[in-house]
Parts: structure tokens; C-alpha cells; sequence
């Protein structure tokens, strides 16, 4: 009997199959994207670590009990749970509208014997027919944009240095698990109506009225205000269904707040690495050379690559850290005036010295004399020339700095330490205080005395100065425009020079902002495209609302009818309230945007036109135009369907719609 009654009324109420089934493909479409990607992450630290090590094999083969279970496994299953959870509770609104159209009905069942178990059963039953075949679209569907996802990853990363293209890869158990997790939330979103209605007693739910109840009056003023009595009445009923459009307010909200935030984050972030690093070393460097453990003293083709064809000039150099410390008299004049080191860099003194550090950069010989030119020095290889610049911290920002000079600048010699260095530390001529430094592509400390050295000189002091770091760079300026395509080739016969006689990493300007561009966009692009299904969600809940609320709204209806409300105006108040759900996201994350807005650009001491100037305006007001578009289709639809129905006989005829 009870099959007989499932099956005829998903026969008679497609509408409500519907919103069932598409509650129940995007569930499992979710949880399918959500397993996939985190096991082809998995997979692909694995074959990092793999490759790493120097194991990896040409055809591995997976499956899920080789190998070291990943660390994070249990965020994972955290991060699953927290999901299926948020699923529930949100396609449960489906089950409830389904279900609440049908109270009068298992009310009169329970008066003649029907149990509350044979109701819930009834009803458990239904949702699993309705969602088998949706699940499992759902899970492959899930699959296919995994599949995508990890795709558009290897594009949008394709030119990251030292990263590995990822491949898809699935697995059985994880179309398992994806299916398991599907039917679980399906299951326990249809039994929470389920069993609340179960509980019913007969003469409650053939009692029934089939609408929306407000339990508080209040009046719409604004609504009222702007709409009359249409929007009066539309605010009592967006009041009266509430609960059921909680999760549309709440997912509409998130992901519009979500899309608005993270393209202004996005953005701004564009415009501090194109102002901190791409406009800044636009003149200092064409292609970099990395040679990863390599000391400088080791490096034999300085003189070939600074006459190579095609290089305007090239530098070969090394870095090192070390410290040395500043008597308290030998503070310039300006910085006294600041407050000194104390005020200025929060340097503590100590037996009237200040420990400053003192990084060392190791210039080729040849470069280091063209240095000395550059300062207006007789060129000589037998002494340092010392960085004489600290950042004004008092009187301006990180963004604009302004520097006054370090020291006097009327000592003739330094004495620094090695980090770790258990010497006296190594005493060094000073050739000049400088106010520049060398075209290098390099981000020097603020509070540091910078010490460039010939690499004859370095040769002497080394061992005393504790050593160097373990990498040495090249910086090239290619002659002619630097075109991407003229520096990829100039950079690949370089490579292939170097790379004879030693390990070569390398990147060029062009090629790098590029890829910076393409790593920027594709954050949009996934992060985007996640905020669109979570107003996805928010959408299926409003059709799922508007398309199940005919039996629910049609009383309420007939009641405006019998007072002489037309069918224009009952068009009206569908349009308000319409207006009102897709309006409120945009009202609740306009000023919370702009307070982000305003912080953002105030910590990162930018100029509040330099990012209005490119502020994502169209983008966010197409997202809000989006939302407000399938509302409005929501809406449209459950109202034309409803107007159809003849509201005259409703007050006294209770047949399914």
C-alpha cells in the first residue's frame, strides 16, 4: 500500500520530485569535487615526494593502502564532515517542503491506523528512489570537474618554477566513499522533516492550515514605504517563510560577500607586487640565474657570459650574513635627529654599541669595478663599498620610504662577524659610503649596512667570515627591448651554456609577470567558481521554495483575492519579494566590502584612488545582476504557475495542486 502511494504521488507532484532530485545531485556533486581533489592532492605530494628522493618510476601504481597515509588525512575527514553537515542542513529545506505540502494527508493516514515508523519509512523510501539516479550523476559529475579543476591548476601554474604538472587520478574506493557520503546526507536530510512530521498527532496534522504562519506581526515600514500596501504584504510573507529561506539568505550572502572580498583581496594584491616588485626591478634584471649549491669562487664562465651575444651586462654574485656593531657616536646626524637606532629600528644598545646587521653581497670582479664607477670611486678590488641609507620608519611608511644616511660615513675601515662564526670577526677597508646600490634584483634589509665586496676579496676573508650562503646568482640585462619572446631564447642558449658544467635554475622578468598574471587569474577563476556554487545553493533553495510553495501560498492567495487584490498586483508582491531576496546580500556585503576596502588599503599604506582606479566594479555588479536574474526566474515560475491555479474554490477544496 504504501509503495502504491509513494509511486503515485511522485507521479502526480513532479515539482516536488524535482526539487528533491536536484537537491540530491548537488550534494553529491559537491562531496564527488571535494574527494576527488583532495585525493589528486594526495597523489600528487606523493609523487613529490617521490621525485624529491629520487624514486619515482615511470609507471607508479596507486592505490590507497601503498604508501604513507598523508598527515592531513584527518583534517580531511574533518573537513568532509563539516560538509555533509552544512549539506544537511542545507537540502533538508527540500525534504521540508515536500513534506509539509502532505500534513493533511498523513494526518488522515495516521487517524486510520498509519504509525508514525510506517510515515517515516514512507518517506525514506521516497527520497531514496527520488535520489539514487541523481547521486550517482551527481558523483560522476563531480568527478568531471575535479577532473577540471586540476586542469585549470596545471594551466594557470604551468610556468611556477620547480612544480611538477599534476595528473588526474582516481580510484575506486574514492567513487565509494563519494557515494556513501552522498546517500548518508541524502538519508539524514530527509529523515530530520521525516521524523518531525511522524511525530505529529492526527488532529494536528489534519488540522493544518498549509501555510505559512507568522508568529509576530510586525510592520514593513521601509517596504510599506516604497511599495505601499504590495510591500506590506510582501513583508510578511518573506517573514512567514523565514526559516525556509534561511539558507537561501545565508548562501546568497556568503558567496556574494565571498566573490565581492576576494576580488578586491585579488586586486590588491595585483597592485602591491606590480609597485613593489615588477615596477621596481623593471631596470634591474632581464633573466635570473640561479646555480643551487654553488660557491662563486667555483663559478668559471663570469668573462664568457658578460661577452655573450645578446647580454648587455652581467653579474655574477653571492650573499652572506653577518653582523657588525656601531659605536654610538658614529650614527649620522639626520638619524640622530629621528631618535636614533632605538626609535627608528628598536635596536637595543648595549655597552654603547648597537649590534646592526651587516649582510654581505659578493659582486665578480669586474662588476664590482664598474660599481666603483657608478659611486664616482677609483675603481680598486681592495675594500668594500657600504650601503649608507636606513628607512625614515617615523616620518613615512613602507609603501612611500624615504632614507637618511646610516653612519658619518668618515670611518676608512669595518669589522663584522660571520653568523655562527666562532673568529674575532675579519676587519675590511671601506672604500665608500654609498647612496646606491648595483642594478640587482635584490630586497635589502631595512636596518642593515649592506656591504658589497670584490670576489678577490672575498677569496682572502672567507674563512674568517664564516662562509657564504649555498647558492650563487646571475643577474642579466639583455640587450636591445626585452621582448618575451627575444629573452626566452636568449634565456634557453644561456641555460644550455651554464648548464654543461652546472646545475641551472633560471626565470625571466617578462616571462615571471606572465606567469604572475596567469597565477592571479586562476585564483580567480577557483575561487570564483566556488562562490558560484555556493550561490548555487542558495538559488536551488529559492526554486525549491518558490516551485514547492503552491499548496503552501495558494490559501494566502485566495485569501488576497476574496479582498479584492488583482492578479497584477499579486504579481507585484512576487516582484518585491523577489527584489527583497536578492537585494539583501547586496545591502548586507556592500559595507562590510568597503570597511575591507578600507583597512586593506590603509595596512598597505596604498593610495585610496591607485586602487578604485581598478576596483572589480563590473565584475561584482555582474555577479549581483546574476543573482538577482535567477530569482527573478524563480519567482516568475512559482508565480505563473500559481496564478494559474483557480484560487476561487481553494479556501474549500483541499486536492493536490
Amino acid at each position: 500500500m504504501w509503495k502504491a502511494y509513494s509511486l503515485s504521488y511522485m507521479k502526480h507532484n513532479r515539482a516536488s520530485g524535482t526539487s528533491i532530485m536536484a537537491a540530491a545531485m548537488t550534494a553529491s556533486l559537491f562531496l564527488s569535487l571535494l574527494c576527488g581533489y583532495v585525493y589528486n592532492l594526495w597523489i600528487y605530494e606523493m609523487e613529490r615526494v617521490l621525485l624529491e628522493e629520487g624514486e619515482w618510476r615511470s609507471s607508479p601504481a596507486y592505490d590507497l593502502q601503498s604508501g604513507t597515509m598523508p598527515k592531513l588525512l584527518a583534517v580531511y575527514l574533518a573537513i568532509l564532515t563539516i560538509v555533509m553537515l552544512s549539506l544537511i542542513l542545507i537540502i533538508r529545506n527540500a525534504f521540508e517542503i515536500s513534506m509539509h505540502a502532505r500534513i493533511h494527508q498523513f494526518g488522515i493516514l495516521a487517524s486510520v491506523g498509519a504509525t508514525p515508523r510506517q510515515i517515516r519509512v514512507c518517506l525514506l523510501q521516497e527520497a531514496a528512489v527520488l535520489g539514487l539516479l541523481p547521486m550517482i550523476f551527481g558523483s560522476l559529475l563531480g568527478i568531471v570537474l575535479s577532473y577540471g579543476v586540476i586542469e585549470a591548476i596545471n594551466v594557470f601554474a604551468a610556468d611556477v618554477a620547480g612544480r611538477h604538472r599534476a595528473v588526474f587520478s582516481y580510484h575506486p574506493a574514492v567513487f565509494f566513499v563519494t557515494f556513501l557520503s552522498s546517500a548518508l546526507t541524502v538519508l539524514f536530510s530527509a529523515w530530520i522533516p521525516a521524523g518531525k512530521l511522524s511525530r505529529m498527532t492526527p488532529l494536528e496534522a489534519i488540522r493544518n492550515t498549509d501555510g505559512f504562519q507568522i508568529k509576530k506581526r510586525k510592520h514593513s515600514r521601509v517596504l510599506a514605504l516604497l511599495f505601499g500596501v504590495e510591500g506590506e504584504l510582501a513583508g510578511n510573507a518573506l517573514k512567514a517563510q523565514r526559516k525556509a529561506l534561511r539558507i537561501s539568505n545565508i548562501s546568497l550572502t556568503l558567496s556574494f560577500l565571498a566573490f565581492s572580498i576576494m576580488l578586491c583581496f585579488t586586486t590588491l594584491s595585483d597592485i602591491s607586487t606590480r609597485y613593489t616588485y615588477f615596477a621596481r626591478y623593471q631596470d634591474a634584471w632581464d633573466i635570473m640565474i640561479t646555480l643551487p649549491d654553488t660557491e662563486i669562487t667555483d663559478f668559471l664562465l663570469t668573462k664568457e657570459l658578460q661577452n655573450y651575444s645578446g647580454v648587455q651586462d652581467a653579474v655574477v654574485y653571492q650573499k652572506a650574513e653577518a653582523v657588525t656593531f656601531l659605536p654610538e657616536q658614529l650614527q649620522s646626524d639626520a638619524l640622530v635627529s629621528l631618535g636614533g637606532l632605538e626609535t627608528v629600528a628598536g635596536i637595543q644598545e648595549a655597552e654603547e654599541k648597537f649590534q646592526v646587521s651587516a649582510p654581505i653581497v659578493i659582486l665578480d670582479d669586474t662588476s664590482f669595478l664598474h660599481f666603483c664607477v657608478q659611486t664616482g670611486i677609483t675603481p680598486k678590488l681592495d675594500g668594500a663599498i657600504v650601503y649608507n641609507q636606513i628607512w625614515d620608519s617615523v616620518d613615512s611608511n613602507f609603501r612611500y620610504k624615504e632614507y637618511v644616511p646610516f653612519v658619518k660615513g668618515d670611518s676608512r675601515s669595518t669589522t663584522i662577524y660571520g653568523i655562527g662564526s666562532d673568529t674575532q670577526g675579519v676587519k675590511i677597508p671601506v672604500l665608500s659610503y654609498a647612496q646606491t646600490v648595483p642594478a640587482l634584483r635584490e630586497e635589502y634589509q631595512d636596518y642593515a649596512l649592506v656591504h658589497f665586496i670584490p670576489l678577490t676579496l672575498w677569496e682572502k676573508m672567507a674563512e674568517q667570515a664564516g662562509g657564504a650562503e649555498s647558492d650563487t646568482y646571475i643577474r642579466i640585462l639583455a640587450k636591445g627591448d626585452a621582448s618575451l619572446a627575444g629573452l626566452n631564447s636568449l634565456e634557453q642558449e644561456i641555460v644550455r651554456f651554464v648548464s654543461k658544467e652546472y646545475r641551472v635554475e633560471s626565470e625571466n622578468r617578462v616571462q615571471e609577470r606572465l606567469s604572475n598574471d596567469n597565477l592571479i587569474y586562476g585564483m580567480k577563476v577557483i575561487l570564483g567558481g566556488f562562490c558560484v556554487l555556493l550561490a548555487v545553493i542558495g538559488i536551488a533553495n529559492v526554486f525549491s521554495n518558490t516551485l514547492g510553495f503552491l499548496r503552501q501560498r495558494r490559501r494566502e492567495f485566495a485569501r488576497y483575492m476574496s479582498i479584492g487584490l488583482t492578479p497584477r498586483e499579486m504579481k507585484k508582491l512576487f516582484g518585491i519579494e523577489a527584489f527583497v531576496i536578492a537585494g539583501k546580500p547586496f545591502l548586507i556585503t556592500l559595507p562590510l566590502t568597503l570597511l575591507f576596502i578600507q583597512f586593506a588599503v590603509t595596512a598597505s599604506y596604498l593610495e585610496p584612488m591607485v586602487f578604485w582606479a581598478e576596483a572589480p566594479v563590473l565584475p561584482v555588479l555582474a555577479f549581483a545582476a546574476a543573482i538577482a536574474a535567477f530569482v527573478s526566474l524563480a519567482y516568475y515560475i512559482g508565480g505563473k504557475r500559481l496564478l494559474q491555479c483557480d484560487l476561487n474554490e481553494t479556501l474549500q477544496n483541499d486536492a493536490l495542486v
